[in-house]
């Protein structure tokens, strides 16, 4: 490297490494609350072997402990006047150690989780305490310290809405090192279950999530994301589930392709009909759709491609190969 260019080698890998600790630091910050320790009194805790909440709704809790300090475990989990228990199973080790772990389900308290299994957790910061009772029946009390933050560049997130309520669940820390799991109210949102692109029609099946039953009523539209216009259609509700076929014969009539994004409207806000509920980074990546032709009743063929966007909104792009002709009738 010429002498010339060194010292804005030198001033570039500067900046790199104040840019690298700048996001760093931003990251803790997003994953710590305030400390929760409740005194000058040092508390005992035990560092988790593994601590997680994948697929948006599921807990994964794993630690070890010396053999005879736990005949039996509990992972309690406070929230104000509210508590959760949730039985550890213990697993001895061929290390001379004892492994107690816990899977389960985590719901939001909406009467559409009711009828499922798992412990039901509300809005806020949830503290986690272990209770160990050892072979000679004495209950031991420790906290759970703040677990190792799983990398965040993969291809899918550590952190996503849960798929039944659209709650979010997400493990952070306190400032003096203890875990929490901090759970996030749903929002108003039009998750797109699934769409059926056949050879006459395109129908949507999707659920509202943020709004009570009663509230989730009103109209599914076609919005041109170029040029503002916008179709409407009538879905069929059940709940806070909607279905709809996409009024394909009201989106043609033109030589190029057009772009069209898919709303429902419901609790007087148009919702934007998108798939956000999964853990997949890059959405348009892995939710590959075919592109068909479709024969509408008009006449018309159509050629549609419905896919998934780069932030997750679902997205049917569509054009005329043969336009619809006016309709003739033979003469006798």
């Amino acid at each position: 490297m010429s002498d010339s260019l060194l010292p804005y080698a030198v001033g570039a890998a500067k900046r790199a490494r104040k840019a690298a600790v700048r996001m760093r630091r931003r990251v803790e910050r997003l994953h710590t609350v305030p400390a929760i320790g409740g005194g000058l009194r040092p508390r005992a805790h035990i560092r988790p072997v593994h601590f997680s909440i994948s697929g948006g709704r599921t807990l994964n809790f794993a630690v070890a402990v010396a053999r005879g300090r736990a005949a039996s475990a509990v992972l309690v989990l406070t929230h104000g006047s509210h508590r959760v228990e949730l039985p550890l199973d213990v697993e001895p080790q061929a290390d001379g150690t004892v492994l107690l772990t816990a899977t389960a389900p985590l719901r939001y308290d909406t009467p559409a989780e009711t009828a499922r299994r798992g412990p039901v957790l509300t809005s806020g910061l949830w503290k986690l305490t272990l209770l160990l009772t050892d072979p000679q029946g004495e209950t031991h009390r420790a906290a759970i310290a703040a677990f190792a933050e799983p990398a965040a560049d993969g291809p899918t997130r550590v952190y996503s809405p849960s798929p039944t309520s659209g709650a979010l669940f997400r493990i952070v820390r306190s400032v003096d090192g203890f875990a929490l799991i901090k759970v996030r109210a749903p929002r108003r949102h039009a998750e797109f279950t699934d769409f059926e692109l056949r050879w006459d029609r395109m129908t949507v099946h999707g659920r509202v999530y943020g709004l009570a039953a009663e509230d989730a009523r009103g109209k599914a539209e076609a919005v041109l994301r170029r040029g503002g216009g916008s179709v409407s259609v009538t879905p069929e509700w059940d709940g806070d589930r909607f279905t709809f076929d996409v009024p394909f014969d009201r989106m043609g009539g033109v030589d190029h392709a057009r772009v069209w994004e898919l709303f429902v409207r419901a609790g007087g806000q148009r919702l934007k009909i998108a798939r956000q509920f999964t853990d997949v980074r890059y959405p348009r990546r892995v939710f590959r759709t075919p592109i068909r032709i479709i024969a509408l009743d008009n006449g018309s063929l159509m050629r549609v491609h419905a896919y998934v966007a780069a932030a997750g909104a679902l997205v049917v792009s569509c054009v005329d190969v043969i336009q619809a002709s006016p309709s003739t009738e033979e003469v006798a």
